[in-house]
């Protein structure tokens, strides 16, 4: 059978993601959420070319100050800095960083499951698919903290219920240290905590608190300090971050917000987060776990109560979440294939010829209709933004020298553009920039003014700051200011 060679399968499962991917490694930074992608990527380049202290990562919209900007930890882009050191500044190489934490990720759903259900042939349907989420493949190339993030998360999990199977300490400390290290790339993934503290708190209730519990729980949890701290110690700098105060705090009514609720039940989930062709396989373990009472499993309470974690933390963004950022569902995934892997094995296992021909139907048609519903999204003539930024990217990098402190927009990222120009200083967005505010910036010491907008640069209090163009290529101008 298919199942007897594991790793193996597994091994053509992603060589065939690779090869899908392989037309798309060598292109820029473009499409579906290029902003969060060129903020990462930014922070990786400035690591490499100014300051590898891990502690402090920057941003290119600095003005003329240190740029610092801590958000997540920035493990993950500090690990593609280093690499950059070996094998040059390139993009390929983030890329491919990126897709060797999928490949991580597909291999620790395999152990995961494994843990779970102690059957090969489940723990390599549920891995399998998930390596054709339409979310998870798109992103398996991009540089985004999620992918690490998730990554551990998986792997936390599944070194926490092999251990729960198999109590060798190392294997508690090694969940544990991943948990928190997924905590550190991305906060959202400390909900993953929940599994092992439900089951540690189930173990007090039932049989007490002695030497071994204590010694259990502080070798788990002990390293769940790092995300503590860190966040502590950033996160009051975060200011009127929409992601910390949630739906506690938005101007969304309750309609727009239950419309994101159906948009993301039944578009972003069936569509983005499973695929349709892994749908009928999720449907079927999630009818199958009713049916045969798997709630009733000795491993199913932490199981559940992460997912109740999960769903209270997607009620508590749905603002952020909105309609758009499947990015933030990444914490779901695990969760959403270990249904797909139990409900394949219904369908592989039965007795009924057609029901294994409809298995292998749709195992087979996963990478076809992730291919097309994610086929355009890198996109050139689509990029997400100005497409003179991509077009004209080495002439505009080249056109001021590399240290001087510019002026860019409109960008209302405030990291595309500066990504691509490659420079450091002050962005504006919707025509909001000022005669008098690019005086100040030029107080500061901004030399040059990148504008796509001519309701801008044709001002006449505008036009009094401006020296000479020195650049125009398509809808971008670059102008030199005077002193």
């Amino acid at each position: 059978m298919f199942y007897s060679r594991p790793q193996i399968t597994l091994a053509l499962v992603l060589s065939l993601s690779f090869l899908m991917h392989l037309p798309h490694i060598g292109k820029d930074l473009m499409s579906i959420h290029v902003w969060r992608q060129t903020q990462t990527q930014s922070t990786i380049n400035s690591f490499f070319e100014e300051d590898m202290n891990i502690f402090n990562p920057r941003r290119n919209e600095r003005g003329n100050t240190d740029g610092i900007f801590r958000m997540e930890f920035p493990l993950m882009q500090w690990l593609v800095a280093a690499l950059y050191f070996v094998f040059g500044p390139h993009l390929e190489v983030s890329r491919c960083f990126m897709f060797l934490l999928s490949g991580f990720s597909v291999f620790g759903m395999y152990y995961l499951l494994k843990a779970l259900f102690r059957k090969k042939s489940i723990a390599l349907i549920g891995s399998a698919s998930l390596t054709f989420s339409p979310s998870f493949y798109y992103y398996a190339i991009n540089p985004l903290p999620d992918n690490m993030a998730l990554c551990c998360g998986i792997w936390g999990l599944a070194f926490f219920f092999d251990w729960l199977r198999n109590p060798k300490a190392v294997k508690l400390i090694m969940s544990g240290l991943l948990l928190s290290i997924g905590a550190l790339c991305k906060l959202p993934f400390i909900i993953y905590f929940g599994a092992s503290f439900f089951f540690f708190i189930q173990l007090a209730i039932h049989k007490g608190i002695d030497k071994a519990w204590l010694k259990n729980t502080i070798l788990h949890f002990g390293f769940g300090v790092l995300p503590i701290a860190w966040y502590a110690s950033v996160i009051r700098f975060w200011g009127g971050n929409m992601v910390l105060k949630g739906v506690t705090d938005t101007e969304d009514s309750f309609a727009q917000l239950f419309d994101y609720f159906l948009h993301n039940t039944f578009s972003t989930l069936p569509e983005l987060l499973l695929n349709y062709a892994a749908t009928p396989l999720f449907l079927i373990g999630l009818f199958a776990f009713f049916q045969q009472r798997a709630y009733q499993h000795k491993l199913a309470g932490p199981i559940l109560f992460l997912c109740s974690l999960c769903v209270l933390y997607f009620f508590y963004e749905i603002n952020a979440i909105a309609d758009i950022h499947d990015y933030y569902l990444f914490p779901f995934l695990p969760l959403l294939f270990i249904l797909v892997g139990f409900g394949g094995e219904q369908l592989l296992q039965s007795s009924t010829r057609w029901h294994q021909i409809v298995f292998y139907v749709l195992m087979f048609a996963l990478p076809i209709t992730c291919h097309l519903r994610m086929a355009s999204r890198w996109n050139p003539e689509r990029p997400g933004f100005n497409k003179d930024l991509l077009l004209y990217k080495e002439a505009l990098q080249e056109a001021v020298p590399n240290d001087s402190l510019v002026v860019v927009g409109n960008d209302i990222s405030h990291f595309i553009s500066f990504y691509y120009i490659d420079k450091k200083g002050w962005g504006f967005h919707a025509d909001q920039l000022t005669a008098d505010q690019l005086s100040q910036m030029i107080d500061w010491g901004a030399r040059y003014l990148y504008c796509d907008s001519r309701v801008v640069d044709s001002k006449p209090e505008i036009q009094e700051v401006i020296e000479t163009k020195i650049l125009e290529k398509g809808s971008i101008h670059v102008y030199k200011l005077k002193d």
